[in-house]
């Protein structure tokens, strides 16, 4: 039976319980709302190729070297299990931050929390969703295309300025560098927060074919895709994390229950990782 319940089985959950796993040499069982794992680095695939597929949730992580600290041997380990590698594709207005490094997964953005999972020896379970503290919402589409399908843009991905709808667009397979004559492209499309918040509860048919036609103005030259999929999150980025937590939170000591996660500190990997490590520490003080 297990000792250490670990409840989400986004990036913080599974890093959380891969380190508990290494270091208590105990069983952990992990609880998570949704079907699969991977809560916001989210990878979908096209319904008739499986290996095609779409990163809905987070495009890529940043390191920066300056403030990697003990973060530092996750991107090392990551990169050298080929769960990432490094960026090379061209984004358009990116903001780069001199000395950092920016990566991406070449099995999808998912593969990162599952390989914290495949470590952990874990038991997935579908429960009742957790409240938040305060997120912003969006919505991301993925466009699957047929093999043999060009996307002729001079960039792998972008940042969209002067649209009230989308914010980035992505040719997934480009910014990987896997691009290959038997596998077709797809595209993935992200919507500005003010869009997402503004239609958070509108019909989906009717929210897809919004943003299509927002897509259209951006990329008129862009072919019809042969399957789409709408997704979206409530919970996109931490707008006002728990402050004061240091990543996590005691609710209870007999019996132990931490809170942890991006809600108390911020939506990217370091975040993540941050509270992994803040939570992995508190369970590790109270066994």
């Amino acid at each position: 039976m297990s000792r250490v319940l670990v409840v989400g089985a986004g990036l913080t959950g599974g890093a959380c319980a891969a380190q508990l796993r290494g270091a208590l040499r105990e069983r952990v069982t992990l609880w998570d709302k949704a079907r699969g794992a991977g809560g916001r680095m989210s990878t979908t695939r096209s319904p008739w190729d499986a290996a095609c597929t779409a990163d809905l949730g987070a495009q890529y992580v940043t390191l920066d070297p300056e403030h990697a600290g003990p973060r530092l041997s996750f991107y090392e380990e990551l990169v050298s299990h080929g769960i990432l590698k490094p960026l090379t594709g061209s984004v358009e207005g990116m903001v780069v931050k001199e000395g950092s490094c920016n990566y991406v997964a070449p099995q999808g953005i998912s593969s990162v929390v599952k390989y914290y999972l495949k470590q952990s020896v874990i038991n997935e379970t579908q429960k009742q969703q957790l409240e938040s503290v305060s997120y912003s919402s969006r919505y991301a589409l993925g466009l699957f295309y047929e093999a043999g399908t060009r996307i002729e843009v001079p960039w792998a991905a972008q940042y969209i300025t002067d649209n009230p709808c989308i914010r980035f667009i992505s040719i997934d397979n480009k910014k990987r560098n896997i691009e290959s004559p038997e596998i077709g492209p797809s595209v993935v499309v992200h919507t500005t927060v003010m869009f997402g918040s503004k239609y958070l509860d509108s019909d989906p048919a009717e929210v897809q074919q919004l943003i299509l036609s927002h897509l259209e103005q951006v990329l008129p030259s862009l072919p019809q895709p042969a399957s789409i999929k709408c997704q979206k999150w409530r919970y996109s980025q931490v707008i006002k994390a728990v402050p004061n937590c240091l990543g996590q939170m005691i609710l209870h000591t007999q019996p132990l229950l931490i809170c942890g996660g991006d809600g108390f500190t911020r939506s990217n990997f370091d975040g993540c990782i941050d509270s992994a490590m803040s939570v992995a520490e508190a369970v590790k003080s109270h066994l």
